[in-house]
C-alpha cells in the first residue's frame, strides 16, 4: 500500500547538510495538506534546515480510494514505515523524526516497533482508548448514506467527518473496520494483552488544555520510558493551531 507523501525542500536546498527528516501525520478524516501544510507546518520545519513530509493517511486526502476491504493496523503501519523510508531518502540522511496528531499519533505510536530509524516523536492529540473499536460501521453507513437518522450523537458527530466535502465516507468506514480489527491496546511492552507496546525513544506528547479526547493521556506517557508532557491552549482542533504545540515540537526533534 503506497501512500501519498508531499516533499518541501530545507532552506538551503541542496547546500543544507542532511538531518533527519520531519515526516508529518494527520488525524482522521483531515489531510496533510489540511492538518500540516494549511497551518504552515512544513515552512516551520524546512526553516529549520529540515526537509518536511507529509503524508495522507489511507482513506485521506489524496489515497481517499486507497483503501482495501480488511486493511488492518498492521499495514497502515507498514505503509507508514515505507514512507519514512521514503523521507530518509529523499532527505539523504540516516533517521526520521516523526510529528503526529490525533489518528496520526495513534498510528506512530507503533512505528518505532516497525522501523527502528525512527529517531523521535511528537504526539499530539492522542487518546488512550481506541475510538473505534465500539462503533457500529452499518449504522455509519447508514447516516452517512442520509437513509437513516444517526443512533447516537457519536454517530452523527463521526456520519458528518466521514461526509465532510472532499472525504470518500466508504474509504474512510472501511478504514474504521480495519483499524478496529487491530484495535489499540496499549501497554509498556507488546504483548498478548497489550498488543501495542510503548515506544522505546523520545517522545513529547501534547495536549489541548480542553481536549476531551485526550483524557487519561497522562496513563500513556507513564508507559514510555523517555516522555515528556505539555498542555497547549485549546480544544482537540484548537490546540493542532497552537503556536505553543509549534515551537515545542520543534524545540523537542533538534
Amino acid at each position: 500500500m503506497a501512500l501519498s507523501v508531499q516533499i518541501f525542500s530545507p532552506a538551503g536546498g541542496e547546500d543544507a547538510a542532511p538531518t533527519p527528516p520531519v515526516v508529518f501525520l494527520h488525524g482522521f478524516a483531515s489531510s496533510g495538506a489540511s492538518d500540516w501544510v494549511a497551518g504552515g507546518w512544513h515552512e516551520a520545519a524546512t526553516a529549520t534546515g529540515r526537509t518536511a513530509v507529509v503524508v495522507d493517511l489511507p482513506g485521506h486526502g489524496a489515497n481517499a480510494a486507497a483503501v482495501d476491504a480488511g486493511v488492518g493496523t498492521t499495514a497502515v503501519v507498514r505503509a507508514l514505515s515505507d514512507a519514512v523510508d521514503a523521507a530518509i531518502a529523499a532527505a539523504g540522511a540516516e533517521q526520521a523524526d516523526v510529528v503526529a496528531y490525533s489518528l496520526g499519533a495513534r498510528l506512530a505510536w507503533e512505528l518505532p516497533a516497525a522501523n527502528p530509524r525512527v529517531r523521535r516523536l511528537v504526539l499530539g492529540g492522542i487518546s488512550p482508548f481506541d475510538p473505534f473499536a465500539q462503533l457500529d460501521t452499518a449504522a455509519l453507513r447508514a447516516a452517512s448514506a442520509g437513509t437513516q437518522e444517526p443512533t447516537s450523537p457519536l454517530i452523527g458527530m463521526m456520519a458528518q467527518m466521514v461526509s465532510a466535502p472532499g472525504n470518500d465516507p466508504e474509504s474512510l468506514i472501511a478504514l474504521i473496520d480495519g483499524l478496529a480489527s487491530e484495535p489499540f491496546l496499549p501497554g509498556r511492552t507488546a504483548g498478548a494483552a497489550t498488543p501495542s507496546g510503548a515506544p522505546q525513544l523520545p517522545t513529547l506528547f501534547v495536549a489541548g488544555s480542553d481536549d476531551m479526547m485526550t483524557g487519561g493521556i497522562e496513563g500513556l506517557v507513564e508507559l514510555v520510558p523517555d516522555a515528556a508532557l505539555l498542555r497547549v491552549p485549546g480544544d482537540h482542533h484548537g490546540a493542532l493551531g497552537s503556536a505553543e504545540f509549534r515551537a515545542a515540537a520543534l524545540d523537542f526533534l533538534r
